[in-house]
């Protein structure tokens, strides 16, 4: 079994931080050296544990925004 090879491109920032310290997340992380995808996890606060989460392609993320923006909206 490899190990998962992660980079945070970019933090977006930070949703809730926790007590503990771990912090929930939108960051544009590459996976296994691919094309950089929008991720909503919590992660630790030395970003070497992380939880399972949700990743987005660009696509995904702006239709996700759309959906957002019309349940806000009213």
């Amino acid at each position: 079994m490899s190990d998962i090879v992660y980079v945070i491109k970019k933090q977006i920032g930070v949703i809730e931080t926790y007590p503990t310290g771990w912090r929930k997340e939108l960051n544009l992380i590459s996976w296994n050296d691919s094309t950089p995808k929008y991720d909503l996890r919590d992660w630790a606060p030395d970003h070497h544990h992380m939880s399972r989460g949700v990743t987005l392609t660009s696509d995904e993320a702006k239709c996700l925004y759309e959906i957002l923006k019309k349940e806000f909206e009213g």
